[in-house]
């Protein structure tokens, strides 16, 4: 049995785990935080990042699995952030039965809202990347492929699936990029209206 000692030691160190989580958490939070602002740095650090793994891919001539796997999530993840966060198929007006974005130059301003933020998207990049670099370390993930095949088949799957996003975007008169609210001119009270 366990005596009162023991007890306290055990809370103690389970405590002592927490806050080392929880100071790693907000460490963790403020360095995103802080990368926030800078758009541009973050994607060429992303970029870079992916070339060095593309690099590693061809001098080790191996570990096309990994780069096919990171090819898909990465296509999904593009995929999410061209999408409204609400689907126009889905989201028909009582009145009108058809889509709610606007599409008219008359019509209320909307933004477009993603699916998938960029600050995630790169994020979520960011992360795949690194992990599936780390798993070009791991000889188990080597599986012997012929890799011609897996390079035709994700450009026939990326052309299908940018060619059903982009009938989407058309059918539904949406541009995945926000462009500033429109700016009315004012009118000039000497003129005058008969």
């Amino acid at each position: 049995m366990m005596d009162g000692n023991d007890i306290a030691s055990e809370t103690n160190r389970k405590g002592f785990i927490s806050q080392a989580w929880t100071r790693l958490s907000q460490i963790y939070q403020g360095l995103l935080d802080k990368w926030t602002p800078h758009t541009k740095s973050r994607w060429v650090a992303s970029f870079l990042l992916l070339v060095i793994f593309i690099l590693r891919i061809f001098l080790k001539q191996g570990w096309y699995i990994v780069t096919y796997a990171l090819g898909i999530y990465h296509l999904n993840l593009f995929i999410a952030f061209l999408t409204p966060k609400i689907d126009p198929a889905m989201d028909f007006d009582e009145d009108e039965n058809g889509p709610a974005l606007p599409t008219r130059a008359s019509e209320e301003f909307r933004p477009f809202i993603r699916r998938l933020p960029e600050f995630k998207f790169w994020l979520s990049v960011t992360k795949s990347t690194l992990i599936g670099f780390f798993c070009t370390f791991i000889d188990a993930f080597n599986i012997p492929v012929f890799w011609p095949i897996l390079v035709m088949y994700f450009i026939t799957l990326f052309c299908l699936t940018m060619k059903r996003q982009i009938k989407h975007m058309i059918k539904y008169r949406y541009l995945p990029f926000t462009h500033n609210k429109p700016k009315y001119r004012t009118v000039d009270s000497s003129v005058t209206v008969n």
